[in-house]
C-alpha cells in the first residue's frame, strides 16, 4: 500500500485500511510521552534513603547495589545456605514424607531476596505502614528475578481473612501478586483460595506454635476448575508455615504442582 504526502492527514491510495496502524502508533506516541512528561516532573527517588534515583528504579545506585539478593540457597526451602544444596531441615522433612509414602505439597520456594538492609525497612512499610510504592518496587524487583523460572498456569496471592484486610486495609500478598502477574503476562488468581479461620499473628509464635495457628486456616473455593500448576506469592517467608498451609489446601482441591515466590527470606 502507497499513501499520499504532505497531506495534513494520511489518506491511502488504494483500498486497504490504516486506520488501526495509525491509532496503534498515535497510543504508543502518547504513552512515551506520558512517561517522559512523568520522569521530567516527578523524578525518580530512592525509597531507602530518597537519594536521586536510578532511571526506571525508585532505588538510588548505592542501595541498588546493597540489595541482599538470595542467589544461593535451598533448592526447597530458599534458606540462604553457604553453597547450593538442600538444608538439613527440608532432607529431613523429604525423608519423614517417604517413609509416610507422601509427597510434599509445596514443590519449590523461590525467595528472591534475605531479610537484611534494605529490605527489612522498606518490607514493614509496605505491610503494615501503608507504603504502596515500596509493594510496587518490590514487585518490579520480583518479576525481574522469577522472570526465567517456569512459568505457572496461575499466580495465587496467599490471602488475609477478611477481619485482618478490614482492619489493614489492603493484602500485601495482592498488591505484591497484581502487577507481578501482569509484568509476566500470568493469569492472577485471587479467586481460588480463602483464609476461612482467623489466626494470631505469625510474628507471635514459635515454629511449632505456627504451624498449629495454620491448620485448616485455607481452604479453596468448591466449584471452581483449578489449575494444574500455581504460585502462591507473598512477602515474608520465616518458617514457611503459612505457604505450606495454603500449599496444602490446594493440593487436596487437586493442584498438581505449586510452587512459591517470595519477595524475602528470613535466615
Amino acid at each position: 500500500m502507497t499513501l499520499a504526502v504532505n497531506q495534513t492527514q494520511a489518506h491511502p491510495v488504494d483500498d486497504e485500511p490504516v486506520a488501526a496502524p495509525f491509532q496503534a502508533v498515535r497510543r504508543r506516541l502518547g504513552h512515551w510521552l506520558r512517561v517522559d512528561a512523568a520522569r521530567l516532573l516527578w523524578p525518580s527517588r530512592c525509597l531507602a534513603c530518597e537519594a536521586p534515583g536510578l532511571e526506571g528504579l525508585d532505588l538510588c545506585a548505592g542501595c541498588a547495589a546493597a540489595l541482599p539478593w538470595n542467589r544461593c540457597a535451598c533448592a526447597v526451602c530458599a534458606l540462604p545456605l553457604p553453597q547450593p544444596g538442600t538444608c538439613g531441615d527440608c532432607l529431613r522433612r523429604e525423608a519423614a514424607l517417604a517413609r509416610r509414602r507422601r509427597v510434599p505439597a509445596l514443590t519449590a520456594v523461590h525467595a528472591v531476596f534475605v531479610y537484611a538492609a534494605p529490605l527489612d525497612h522498606l518490607l514493614p512499610r509496605f505491610k503494615f505502614h501503608r507504603d504502596l510504592a515500596a509493594g510496587a518496587l518490590l514487585s518490579q524487583l520480583m518479576a525481574e528475578a522469577v522472570a526465567s523460572l517456569p512459568r505457572p498456569d496461575a499466580v495465587i496471592p496467599v490471602p488475609l481473612h477478611r477481619a485482618r484486610l478490614r482492619r489493614r486495609g489492603y493484602d500485601q500478598a495482592l498488591e505484591l501478586a497484581r502487577p507481578l502477574a501482569r509484568s509476566l503476562a500470568l493469569p492472577l488468581r485471587d479467586d481460588l483460595l480463602r483464609r476461612v479461620r482467623r489466626t494470631a499473628p505469625q510474628s507471635e509464635l514459635s515454629a511449632l506454635a505456627r504451624r498449629r495457628n495454620l491448620k485448616d486456616a485455607f481452604a479453596v473455593k468448591p466449584g471452581i476448575r483449578l489449575p494444574a500448576h500455581v504460585v502462591l506469592v507473598d512477602d515474608v517467608m520465616t518458617t514457611g508455615a503459612t505457604l505450606h498451609a495454603a500449599a496444602e489446601a490446594l493440593k487436596r482441591a487437586g493442584v498438581q504442582h505449586i510452587d512459591a515466590w517470595v519477595c524475602a527470606r528470613v535466615p
